[in-house]
């Protein structure tokens, strides 16, 4: 079986793909995130991800570009949580089930369901709409049990480690979110 598997990042991909390959299941690995922002942080990803391609020796297809304009507007008026999330998780979920078909995958899958920040729900009921509009199957396997494992393995390979989800509304809750935090325990100054 060969699974094309879009790539968020090199710590989500890491449980995954050594769980895939474990299971003898061949990987073609996809890049298309327009959602990371800023630029500079979209670049440190994309960087990552090159240097877990290199390590590994993985076969992974980038569609770089840096979307911000794209981005905002699918997400649009829907900027609340779970409406920018159901748009993002959309937009690359369709680019991957396309990207599978068109290289005649046997399915296609996302290292978005390792992460116990992201919301599973909504990742696969997205991924069923896609599978449904490309006529490709999604391979669902839930990766959050091995969340803890991946990151001591991305800690021990120096990987770059994000500190938010990547999109810019993200930046903002995060940043603000510390900033509250800091004067409400009087470290700001």
């Amino acid at each position: 079986m060969e699974i094309l598997l879009h790539i968020c990042c090199a710590n989500c991909a890491l449980y995954p793909v050594r769980e895939l390959g474990g299971k003898g299941i061949s990987i073609k690995g996809f890049w298309y995130n327009p959602n990371i922002h800023p630029a500079q942080e979209y670049l440190k990803r994309l960087e990552a991800v090159r240097q877990l391609q290199a390590l590994w020796g993985l076969d992974i297809t980038y569609t770089d570009h840096y979307g911000l304009m794209e981005f905002l507007a699918a997400t649009g008026k829907d900027a609340k949580e779970g409406l920018r999330c159901r748009h993002c998780y959309r937009m690359r979920l369709r680019e991957a089930a396309s990207a599978a078909k068109k290289m005649k995958a046997d399915a296609f899958s996302t290292t978005l369901l390792y992460s116990p920040y992201q919301k599973f729900d909504i990742i696969t009921a997205e991924a069923a709409e896609a599978e449904r509009l490309f006529h490709i199957p999604f391979y669902l396997e839930d990766w959050r049990a091995g969340f803890r494992e991946g990151e001591n393995l991305s800690r021990e390979l120096g990987f770059y480690r994000q500190k938010y989800c990547g999109c810019i509304y993200s930046e903002m809750e995060r940043f603000i979110k510390a900033k509250k935090t800091k004067a409400r325990d009087g470290n700001e100054s």
